[in-house]
C-alpha cells in the first residue's frame, strides 16, 4: 500500500492522486477505481481528451441508457460507459484548467428531471 499519497485534483464525482515513493496514479471516480502508471496516465489522459462526445452521443440516440460515451478497457468485456457531465469531470480531473477546461456549471449540465405540478 502506498504511504505517501498527495492529491493532485478534485472534483465532485472524484480524486485524482499519486503515491511519490511508487510514482502510480490513483484515480476515484463514482464507484470507479484506477491505477495508472505513467505511461499508462498519459495514454488515458490523451484518450480521454480527444473523445468526440458528439459522435458517441449521436451512435447511442437510440439506446435507452442514461450514460451513451463508452471507454474501452483492455478486458474484451468490459467497456465503461459514461455521460457528457461524467466525461467533463474527468477531463476537468486529469488536466483542469491547463487544458482550458474551467470548473462551470450550465444549465444543460445538471442531470435533473423538473415536473411541474
Amino acid at each position: 500500500m502506498c504511504n505517501s499519497i498527495r492529491t493532485i485534483a478534485k472534483v465532485t464525482s472524484g480524486e485524482l492522486s499519486i503515491c511519490e515513493q511508487c510514482n502510480v496514479y490513483h484515480v476515484e471516480f463514482n464507484n470507479i477505481y484506477f491505477e495508472f502508471t505513467p505511461n499508462e496516465f498519459d495514454h488515458f489522459k490523451d484518450y480521454l481528451l480527444n473523445i468526440e462526445l458528439d459522435y458517441w452521443e449521436e451512435r447511442y440516440s437510440c439506446a435507452k441508457v442514461k450514460r451513451k460515451i463508452p471507454i474501452p478497457s483492455m478486458q474484451k468485456n468490459l467497456v465503461l460507459m459514461f455521460n457528457r457531465q461524467e466525461i467533463k469531470e474527468l477531463k476537468l480531473l486529469f488536466c483542469g484548467e491547463e487544458c482550458g477546461f474551467e470548473n462551470v456549471l450550465y444549465a444543460n449540465d445538471i442531470d435533473y428531471k423538473l415536473i411541474l405540478n
